[in-house]
Order: structure tokens, then sequence, then C-alpha cells
């Protein structure tokens, strides 16, 4: 068995490998790069074979990043130890590898990422996964360096490696005998989400996660699906909510009713603020929970059972961003985080 692959998921986004690709290549030497290709139109094929020491993976369709993944990722099952999951917008700095590797000699854990700032401003945290990914008692997900839209500068503040609620997609190095015992990511969930369910159901199952600030990627966001998207929003609160009924180890029916609750008044907020399409979305992202209710809840029963305690906030997040203006990972209180 191979150590290492890194495996790009890739869907029309041929200027993305074109500038990253090269660099990633470089930097991830001794190890296997693979693109799977979710099915492009573009000419990414084209340009991927122009490039020697990459291997291809060829998805028939585009299934989203939890069905891309999934399919690329059992075609190579049982080849290599660790999958490092990177997206295609981000760029690799020389050795980002070693850190992330030695961390997993400690077999507890199943995945780890490094800190990942803005490729278009490096002294920034980027939204998508910063320094290391939390969820509070309603489920709301932030990161050590993002809470919601608010980004922090990188001053060091969050250079400890630490344990966390999830890893993020972005740039994930995981366990690839964890990966597949829980059957990959959850295909329902299309984009969005799908790594920090992956990382909760892992968690269940006694897993770690973990931040490891020493290794740094800088990813563009956005590359995709842009973050003002409609569809970015339907995704968010859909999956969410699949989250939620999945994975929550209390009541169930009263944490949904809270959270759709607050949905409610975030669509609401979206329809005085003019943004008539998320306000919709908010509603076809219940409507999306109702109708997946019977195998959702059916997924939950097999996972909860037996299932660990995982690293969770016991904060509110709302209150402490919007009543407490603590708009930073920093000014919350740590006593709050458990395992």
């Amino acid at each position: 068995m191979e150590k290492l692959a890194v495996v790009i998921l890739n869907f029309n986004g041929v200027q993305h490998l074109k500038t990253h690709l090269p660099q990633v290549l470089k930097n991830s030497t001794p190890y296997d790069v693979i693109v799977a290709d979710n099915g492009s139109n573009d000419d990414s094929l084209a340009y991927i074979k122009t490039l020697d020491g990459i291997k291809v993976i060829e998805n028939k369709e585009n299934t989203g990043f939890a069905g891309g993944y999934n399919n690329a990722l059992k075609q190579i099952e049982g080849q290599y130890e660790f999958y490092l999951l990177l997206n295609s917008d981000v760029e690799v700095e020389p050795n980002y590898l070693s850190p992330l590797l030695n961390v997993m000699e400690d077999k507890n854990i199943a995945a780890c990422q490094p800190k990942i700032l803005s490729l278009l401003r490096h002294s920034s945290f980027e939204h998508a996964g910063a320094c290391g990914g939390f969820i509070d008692k309603n489920y709301y997900p932030f990161c050590r360096g993002r809470i919601f839209d608010h980004v922090e500068d990188d001053f060091g503040q969050y250079d400890s490696e630490v344990y966390v609620t999830w890893t993020s997609g972005a740039a994930m190095l995981i366990r690839s005998e964890c990966f597949h015992s829980v059957g990959g990511f959850d295909k329902s969930f299309f984009a969005h989400m799908e790594e920090i369910d992956l990382c909760i159901r892992l968690g269940h199952k006694g897993y770690k996660f973990k931040v490891i600030p020493t290794s740094k990627v800088y990813h563009l966001g956005g590359g995709t699906l842009p973050y003002l998207s409609a569809q970015k929003v339907y995704l968010n609160f859909r999956n969410n909510l699949f989250l939620i009924t999945k994975n929550h180890k209390g009541w169930l029916f009263p944490m949904l009713f809270k959270r759709m609750i607050l949905d409610g008044i975030a669509a609401y907020k979206f329809l005085f603020e003019g943004k008539i399409s998320f306000f919709w979305k908010v509603f076809l992202a219940h409507m999306a929970l109702y109708s997946n209710f019977g195998s959702l809840y059916k997924k939950r029963k097999a996972l909860l059972k037996d299932a660990s305690p995982i690293v969770k906030y016991r904060g509110n997040i709302l209150i402490n961003y919007y009543l407490e203006k603590r708009k930073t990972f920093s000014k919350l209180d740590k006593r709050k985080l458990n395992s």
C-alpha cells in the first residue's frame, strides 16, 4: 500500500488547474497526485494530459463534491493509507504535507487540516475552514478565524494545534480506512457541509480531528459556487438540517423545531434586505427536509447506536456574535468547548 494520494476533484475548472496544479505537483513529491474529473465539458482533461506525473480518474457525470469524491476514491480503495482531499483553487506551500502526516501517527486521529489562508490576501484566513472547525449547541458551524461572515486577519493567534469538530474539505488529510469505513461522504448532501457530517459520524465512533497550523495553504474560495449564491444558501440551510437529523444525540424534534424557527428568522431577514431568492431557497431547504426525512431518520438510527461524544462548543454562537458582539473565536468562552 502506498502512503498518500493527493486527490483533486475538478468540474470545469481548467483555469484553476492551469494556475495551481503544476505547483501542487511540485510540492507534493514524492506522493501521487490524482485529478478526479467530475464530467467536465471544458478543456480540463485535455490540459491534464499535457502534464507528466498526473493520474486521472474520470467520473461520467457531475455528482457534486460528495458523490464525485466517493466515486473516485472507491476506484483507489486499498491502494493508499491516506488521502489528501484538495480543492482545485488551492495554492500549497513547499513541505505542506509533512506536518500533517506527522500528526497522523496518532491512530486516534481520523483527519487533520492545515491553516487555510486567503489566496487573494495571504494575511487573512479563508472562509472555508480557516484554522479548524467547530459546531455550537444548535449545530451552527464556525471556525478559529471565521465566525459567520466575519473573517479575521492571521496574527499567529491560532498557531496552536487543537482538536476540532471538523476539518475542511478544501484541504483535508484523512485516513483512507476511516473514509471508507463509514461509506465516505453522504452523497445526498451533494456539496457543502458534507465534510462536517463525515467528521461527526467518525467522531461518534471515537475518532478525533486536529488542525495543524504549521502547514499552510491558500484558498481562493467560491471557485465553483460563489459565496453569495442563492444555490449556496439552499445547500447550506438544507444540509445543516440533514446533518442535525442524522447526528443529533438528544431529542430530535425540539432541536429541529428550534432550528427551523431560527431559519425562518434568517429567511425574513433576507426578505427585508430584498434578497427574495435567498428567502425562497430557505423555504425550499425546509421542503427538502420533509421529503427526505424518512431516509435521514433511518440513517440516524444506525449512526447513533453506541455513539461517542464529539468535540463541541456548548455555547450559542448566535447570541455570542449578534448580541454579545463576540465576533472572533478568541473572545468565546473556551470552557464551553468539550469533547
